[in-house]
């Protein structure tokens, strides 16, 4: 990993093998903080959540070819979970 101390926390970067960034995210007193992304080999998103205190926290979006996966986190449990189908989504003009 690539890590750089930004203020009070450490922001990390984790890599592929082919170079592509696989996880960024922060972390502070050595636990997960703040937003954390992660991609798939190719450098697409896959996921995007936040964790506070090294706890999953607030609105997690799961990404695939065709589904979004919105998951809720309360105390780093599950509370809710929504999926959406990517075609079904409405475009604003």
């Amino acid at each position: 990993p690539e890590l750089e101390a930004v203020g009070n926390t450490v922001e990390a970067t984790y890599y592929y093998e082919n170079g592509k960034v696989q996880q960024e995210g922060f972390f502070k007193d050595g636990k997960l903080d703040g937003v954390w992304v992660s991609y798939d080999v190719r450098g697409n998103k896959v996921a995007i959540g936040e964790y506070a205190d090294g706890l999953k926290t607030g609105k997690w979006v799961f990404f695939n070819e065709n589904n979004l996966c919105e998951v809720s986190y309360e105390n780093s449990k599950v509370s809710t979970v929504r999926n959406m189908q990517k075609n079904a989504l409405a475009n604003r003009n």
